[in-house]
């Protein structure tokens, strides 16, 4: 096994890594369509095992990849022959692997965004059932029925498509417009304030901005019972 064929191997092992988090993407947008037409909750529970199942395995190639990184480098410093590099290989995966077993893969960045849009989904779908679980709702979630949304954006009074909210407070914005003009701000060397009148929110940075799927689904189902009336 040489340090070619590792680095090629590396390199597949990474492209996969960008298709499990497409797929992971992709059970989110099932689940929630599957929320919005009142189906099973059953299906919901098992599409929630299956991310976390994904989640699961993005940590474990991240603790692949780390591994062979270990390897790669050590290589370099001390060659070794291709029986003795692939035995390390291996030790040091499990040993990287062990760690997961105690790890809460509910706090998994995609887990956290896959359920955060369920809940908020499932508010809007059915404001009558959330008023009777309280204790799961999100601080940052929008608390309004859909015809209550405002979905447009405040720097080009347009509807929003890609919307992303400011956590600090809560304004929606138009991804591309909102990012163009914090760079535009940023070059002047200057601050962006958030353009919603009577905000007292100074300075927008993109770290602030988080997509709202929730947001850009109603936006989208309002589109379509637009097109039917």
């Amino acid at each position: 096994m040489s340090l070619s064929v590792v680095n090629s191997n590396l390199s597949s092992l990474k492209s996969c890594q960008a298709d499990l988090n497409t797929g992971m993407d992709m059970v989110k947008d099932v689940a929630l369509d599957l929320v919005e037409s009142g189906g099973d909750e059953k299906d919901a529970k098992k599409l929630t095992e299956l991310m976390l199942n994904l989640a699961r395995l993005d940590a474990e190639m991240h603790c692949f990849v780390e591994a062979i990184g270990h390897i790669t480098q050590a290589q370099r410093e001390s060659p070794d022959t291709p029986h003795a590099l692939r035995a390390m290989a291996e030790n040091e995966f499990m040993k990287l692997k062990a760690g997961l077993a105690n790890r809460d893969f509910q706090k998994h960045s995609k887990v956290v965004t896959f359920q955060q849009s369920l809940q908020s989904s499932a508010k809007q779908s059915n404001p009558l059932a959330s008023a009777t679980s309280m204790e799961e709702e999100l601080d940052e979630d929008i608390a309004v029925t859909q015809s209550q949304v405002n979905f447009t954006c405040p720097l080009t009074q347009l509807e929003m498509t890609n919307p992303v909210k400011n956590k600090k407070c809560n304004h929606h914005y138009e991804q591309e417009a909102v990012l163009s003009m914090i760079k535009r701000r940023q070059n002047q060397h200057k601050k962006f304030c958030c353009p919603v009148i009577g905000c007292g929110n100074t300075s927008v940075t993109q770290s602030d901005l988080v997509p709202d799927a929730a947001m850009r689904r109603m936006i989208q189902n309002q589109k379509k019972q637009g097109t039917k009336a």
